[in-house]
């Protein structure tokens, strides 16, 4: 000791005096000392906990690898190796939220137990006895990071990261226990400036992991949901400097960090409706250009906020009677057509009596008035697919249900505010869309019948382009139904205009087959019909309204001029539209007549390729979606088939409660002509735009290789925040893709807080299905271009 050296140099004994003195300094630095050595003990005893909580994590490791694949080749068929998860996987993450606060007090338990025990006396022999369990983990996280090593010749998914990053922070937190705590010392040391003692160091050490743990559990309670197999920042920038291959994984991740929309629409907003850096540019908006689609340069990566007070939406049927008014708060409709029975305010919901301006009594009552007036329209028989124009709140689509017909309702964003929302919130079939100057985007001759019950169309000007838009997507034979005043009032105005859509839809070749009035209603309704033969075309004496070329396709709906023309109908025996689909529902099984002459992309019979497409969908339906999955169908209703081919998909769904829009991507094989002769409804649309819908729309999207085509050409990152914009809260995902494209949505997901259902995996192809929660991000993101 110093005392003891310096008595040596004097060369002098040291009196009882100085011995006593010596001993009393000597103790009082042994106590100092163990003072000292106690505070090293604390990080040691911590490193126990995390040695716990270390096993806790590998045994939910391997857990979770037994119920999830992450993408890896599995053995079998798919109908075999499904497990419902919807239940087991909800508990496991529940379970996983439970383990990090109950590791959050193992380590608060950790320093209590230290304060209580500073008055032992602890051995260094005892400090590294403490360490010998963490080596035993460390070596269980070795034998963790040889099993990855041994898959690393495919690629990881975001789970497999994950776990990585886990198993470096185990071996880096289950090395020699002293040194970790003299390190740490050290830190806290070169941070806390000139405190040396060891009271000040064990006090800093005290207070930086009682931070450490209310930063954890801060975190916990921030980030309900999420799986604690997230790691924190500090873990993540580890891994990604200790290993390669998932360096990329790890950093697009952290590049992820979603924003609120901040625009004008708010919780509405439609991005290609609601650009208004573009409507305000307009030369003009005579002809409805700023109802049209007009989306933004780049496509929004922001997510649409809630409602607020949205809650989950109210099942079919009870729903197309009333919803939630805090799910859709508008209320000017119900000022404005309560007393035509749109909707009107019940308290907590917003109500539907059925009604609308031709049918104030009741839906069901004017569609059986339409059947009377022409039994040969024959609702759900002859009559399968309709489209209903300017459908406000869709009541006549959405009882049209009763007489098994499927419509296409839509109606502008305009000041009649949230109708197409308010249908959808129904469980009614509809989108946003306009007459205005460009075309509906259908294939022509789809359409079984159009109505059109005083939908404020302008029909009769400009050489009748708008009316001729409806001749390109009526079916040959197939009926208009036209219910407005210029039928049946007197005045000079609708005089002027029943003339000259007389004088119009003669020229069209277009016959009136009835016009009968609805004396409970007070309305009446004229009925056309279009021409199934070329006949009277080829006699008229005037060219007017024009032929179209025939360089210009008829089918081609998608972002097309609107032009005053109308085109020849198919005479052929095996040409599309030249004969009748059979009744439904037989024309949902059976190939269309005119797929004989067709071939596929692969060569072979289109009309074989049909009928394997549908078993295929009906196989993995009856065995999968249904029974395999654990989802509950019953809170399903609006379905979106994101790359529908023939429409299989939908067509397995028949029994049951649901409706399915069938969207072919605008670069994809044109096979929406073939879901519509099957009875089915469809829309083109290409998915690196905003689809013209509101937020909250869908229940369920189901896509089928359709995400890993388009990030090739748009940003996948905009898809998935499309995909968030229309999805419902609670809403599913289902995806089929390859494993590559299905691990970089699954990482996406997890960062949008979404739960993973279901993996599943073979040859490099898999199925995963997500389904999407509550969270909102925080911070949000402005929108130049949407605010008005």
């Amino acid at each position: 000791m110093a005392v003891g050296k310096y008595s040596r140099v004097d060369g002098r004994k040291s009196s009882n005096c100085c011995s006593k003195t010596s001993l009393v300094v000597f103790v009082a630095f042994c106590l100092i000392g163990v003072w000292m050595l106690m505070s090293t003990v604390v990080p040691i005893q911590n490193q126990g906990s995390s040695s716990e909580e270390t096993m806790d994590d590998v045994n939910r490791q391997v857990i979770t690898q037994k119920n999830s694949k992450q993408f890896e080749d599995s053995s079998g068929e798919l109908s075999g190796t499904v497990a419902k998860e919807d239940e087991n996987d909800s508990g496991l993450q529940s379970e996983s939220h439970l383990d990090i606060k109950n590791d959050q007090n193992v380590e608060d338990g950790s320093v209590n137990t230290t304060e209580e025990k500073q008055e032992e006396v602890v051995s260094k022999e005892g400090s590294e006895e403490k360490t010998e369990p963490e080596s035993d983990n460390g070596g269980e996280g070795n034998q963790q990071e040889k099993l990855m090593e041994e898959r690393s010749d495919e690629k990881p998914s975001i789970e497999e990261v994950k776990k990585t990053e886990e198993i470096t922070d185990q071996e880096a937190s289950s090395g020699d226990g002293e040194s970790n705590s003299e390190a740490g010392r050290t830190e806290v040391e070169e941070s806390s400036g000139t405190k040396t003692s060891g009271e000040e160091t064990s006090d800093e050490v005290k207070q930086e992991e009682e931070a450490n743990i209310q930063t954890e559990t801060e975190k916990v309670e921030k980030d309900q949901g999420e799986s604690n197999t997230s790691g924190n920042t500090e873990s993540q920038e580890t891994t990604a400097e200790n290993e390669q291959g998932t360096t990329q994984v790890v950093e697009s991740q952290n590049e992820w960090k979603w924003k609120v929309c901040d625009v004008t629409a708010g919780p509405d907003y439609i991005p290609c409706l609601d650009n208004w850096g573009s409507i305000k540019k307009l030369p003009g908006r005579g002809h409805y250009e700023h109802r049209e689609r007009h989306c933004p340069d780049e496509a929004p990566t922001c997510l649409v906020p809630l409602p607020e007070g949205y809650k989950r939406p109210i099942q079919w049927p009870t729903s197309r009677g009333k919803i939630w008014y805090h799910n859709v708060p508008h209320t000017k409709l119900a000022e404005v057509k309560g007393h035509q029975n749109w909707v009107k305010v019940t308290g907590e919901y917003l109500t539907f009596p059925g009604g609308g301006t031709q049918f104030i009594n009741g839906a069901l009552h004017y569609i059986d008035f339409i059947q009377k007036s022409l039994p040969n329209i024959a609702w759900g028989k002859r009559s399968r697919v309709i489209l209903d124009v300017g459908c406000g709140v869709a009541s006549f689509g959405g009882f049209l249900f009763e007489r098994d017909v499927l419509a296409m309702s839509f109606a502008p964003k305009d000041e009649h505010e949230a109708q197409v929302q308010f249908a959808l919130e129904r469980g009614i079939p509809a989108i946003s869309a306009v007459m205005g100057t460009k075309r509906l985007p259908y294939p022509s001759s789809v359409f079984d019948l159009i109505h059109c019950a005083r939908c404020r169309v302008p029909w009769h000007i400009e050489g009748g382009k708008l009316l001729l838009e409806l001749n390109r997507v009526l079916r040959p034979g197939g009926y208009f139904v036209w219910s407005a005043t210029p039928v049946y009032q007197k005045l000079p105005e609708d005089v002027g205009i029943w003339k000259a859509m007389s004088k119009l839809t003669k020229s069209m070749c277009w016959d009136l087959v009835v016009i009968k009035k609805d004396k409970l209603n007070g309305v009446a309704a004229a009925i056309y019909r279009k021409p199934s033969t070329n006949e009277c075309y080829n006699k008229r004496s005037r060219n007017d309204p024009p032929l179209c070329s025939e360089s210009d396709d008829p089918n081609a709906g998608w972002n097309v001029t609107l032009e005053a023309c109308m085109h020849k109908v198919p005479e052929g025996v095996l040409d599309r539209g030249s004969q009748w689909p059979p009744q439904w529902p037989s024309r949902l099984q059976k190939p269309p007549y005119w797929l004989k002459s067709l071939l596929d992309v692969d060569g072979k019979s289109a009309q074989g390729d049909f009928i394997s497409d549908y078993k295929h969908w009906k196989k993995v339906v009856s065995e999968t979606y249904l029974n395999g999955m654990g989802i509950n169908w019953s809170t399903v209703r609006n379905v979106m088939d994101m790359r529908a081919v023939y429409g299989g998909f939908a067509a397995a769904l028949k029994d049951l409660k649901v409706w399915v829009m069938n969207v072919v991507p605008v670069d994809s094989r044109d096979t929406l002509p073939i879901i519509y002769e099957r009875g089915l409804i469809g829309i083109y649309h290409d998915w690196c735009e905003s689809f013209s819908t509101y937020p909250r729309s869908y229940d369920l999207l189901h896509a089928d290789h359709l995400f890993s085509v388009l990030k090739k050409r748009c940003s996948l990152v905009a898809v998935i925040a499309e995909v968030d914009r229309i999805l419902r809260p609670e809403g599913k995902l289902i995806l089929w893709d390859n494993a590559e494209t299905l691990n970089e949505i699954e990482s996406m997901a997890k960062s949008l807080q979404w739960d993973i259902r279901f993996t599943y995996s073979k040859d490099n192809e898999g199925l995963l299905y997500i389904q999407k929660t509550f969270w909102r991000p925080a911070e949000k993101e402005t929108i130049l271009s949407a605010i008005a």
